[in-house]
């Protein structure tokens, strides 16, 4: 780096503007109801699109009780097709979709559908992987006692592998959190938006030193009530 390369960051930071908090504290709130609420929505999309083709994947496998080989192969190509694209490409690749669909590539409205898309298929997994972890033994039981493959499902399954499946979720809300701050490139809104282009780009750390700190909260106490409830699920 040269000396005039040194000396242009060091004018830069000396001339960091000083942070109005009065100002800034209502807009912090507003960026963070903002995420909560990305986060909100792409949840109760994504937890319930997820969960059923994660059962779906685990019921269709070679020898379960929904058994059905090319359904389970289609889903998992799918689903390993889709899982490990970066998010920031995903948002990219998914335009000419998101135009077709809702009319946008920028905005809220474009990052909640790149976050539902890169999330129903994380959660799919998490699901499907959580259900493999139950004892077989278990279903056979339920399956000789005549049982139904609605009653296995809902009775037998789901209690089984609640425990896990919470801190699965617990896990997936912390990396949708993660997704909702670097949606801030599409101008989405959120912490991410508001610590890019209020504190970032206007070399304002105080700013993006709040943001982090607030999405560092938000999730400790995600991750917190994960476990505690995980805990008390699986107690019982």
């Amino acid at each position: 780096m040269t000396l005039n390369s040194h000396s242009l960051i060091a004018a830069t930071l000396e001339a960091k503007p000083k942070t109005d908090w009065a100002e800034v504290r209502p807009e912090l709130l507003q960026a963070t109801l903002e995420t909560i609420q990305m986060v909100a929505i792409t949840m109760v999309i994504a937890g319930i699109g997820g969960f059923l083709i994660g059962l779906l994947l685990y019921t269709t496998r070679r020898g379960n009780i929904l058994q059905n080989r090319p359904l389970n192969f289609v889903l998992n190509l799918v689903v390993n097709f889709v899982r490990p694209i970066p998010f920031i490409i995903l948002l990219v690749a998914l335009g000419p979709v998101m135009l077709a669909t809702i009319g946008t590539t920028i905005e809220m409205k474009a990052a909640v559908f790149g976050m539902v898309v890169a999330a129903v298929f994380a959660v799919a997994r998490i699901v499907e992987q959580n259900l493999v972890s139950i004892d077989p033994g278990v279903i056979e039981a339920a399956r000789a006692m005549g049982a139904s493959k609605a009653r296995i499902m809902f009775s037998v399954i789901l209690p089984e592998a609640l425990g896990p499946l919470v801190l699965g979720y617990t896990f997936l809300l912390i990396g949708v959190v993660d997704m909702s701050a670097m949606a801030g490139y599409i101008g989405a809104g959120g912490l991410g938006d508001y610590a890019l282009s209020k504190g970032y780009q206007r070399f304002n750390w105080d700013i993006t030193m709040a943001s982090v700190l607030i999405i560092i909260v938000m999730v400790q106490f995600v991750q917190l009530f994960g476990n505690w409830l995980a805990r008390k699920i699986m107690r019982r």
